[in-house]
């Protein structure tokens, strides 16, 4: 699903730089500026620092003048409202949108796709813009459907004539008495939902794959916390009964990890030393 996040005349460096992490964290690289404040926007100091790392996406980034060349290709496109006062009341909310989005028509057969439009920021009857090409087919060759999730500036959002060109306009839930949002968290907000939508990532491993100890550090870890037991009086060797077996058996179902055998041979040398001339 070729995905395109579109910021129109963005006046903050630092936003392009975070909002190019916040895409990179969900897997997306394609960014479009339309009409930036600073035209060296992609090169400015506190663009690289603010993008920690995501330096790839801003190389692949483009800077256009108008709207219509962000949307090339795109033939699905969805206004973010950060808050409802944007642009009125919201059509949806992003995950429930993405659902329904999802299972349309217009993704299984993206080359039928007809345009609609929403009029927001003003009355039912308002004039809509004419539609861009992009809205009613895909340019894509191989006919893969593209979404492009546009954001307005920082200072005033988006024009209403860029937002009624929209199939929808999505509004991120928030506190009632304060609706503020920054440009960079909104679109981390909606790249979450999206890759969910799309089926998400696997969670990752902490840290590197566990290697799990081998049967000769198992035996003698066992061997080490049976001299251990027998000096603190626990185990009687002249009647050990089946403790050890026991103990074996536990340990070899607790798939036991280099580190944690390294953890159990310290205890056991404790109990060693503390035992002290009763060895």
């Amino acid at each position: 699903m070729k995905t395109r996040f579109v910021l129109i005349q963005t006046s903050h460096a630092g936003n392009v730089g975070a909002v190019a992490r916040a895409m990179k964290t969900m897997g997306f690289d394609d960014l479009v500026l339309v009409a930036p404040r600073w035209a060296n926007v992609l090169r400015r100091e506190e663009t690289i620092q603010r993008s920690s790392g995501a330096l790839d996406v801003l190389a692949k980034a483009r800077i256009v003048d108008t709207l219509d060349e962000a949307l090339d290709g795109m033939h699905h496109l969805c206004a973010t409202a950060m808050t409802p006062r944007d642009f009125g009341p919201p059509t949806s909310t992003p995950r429930v949108y993405f659902e329904s989005l999802l299972k349309s028509e217009r993704f299984i057969q993206p080359g039928k796709a007809q345009a609609s439009y929403l009029s927001l920021g003003g009355s039912d009857d308002s004039p809509l813009s004419a539609p861009c090409e992009a809205t009613a087919q895909p340019h894509h060759a191989n006919g893969e459907p593209g979404v492009a999730f546009l954001f307005g500036s920082e200072r005033f959002g988006m024009r209403n004539e860029d937002v009624y060109r929209c199939h929808v306009a999505l509004s991120i839930p928030t506190a009632p008495n304060f609706g503020s949002l920054n440009l960079a968290a909104a679109v981390q907000v909606i790249a979450y939902e999206w890759r969910q939508a799309l089926g998400g990532f696997a969670v990752q491993e902490a840290t590197a794959p566990r290697v799990l100890a081998d049967a000769v550090q198992v035996q003698g870890m066992l061997e080490h916390w049976q001299r251990a037991l027998e000096a603190v009086g626990f185990l009687d060797p002249a009647a050990p009964k089946k403790l050890m077996p026991r103990l074996q058996q536990m340990f070899h179902r607790a798939q036991l990890g280099a580190e944690e055998i390294h953890i159990l041979r310290g205890v056991a040398k404790a109990m060693l030393e503390t035992a002290g001339p009763k060895r």
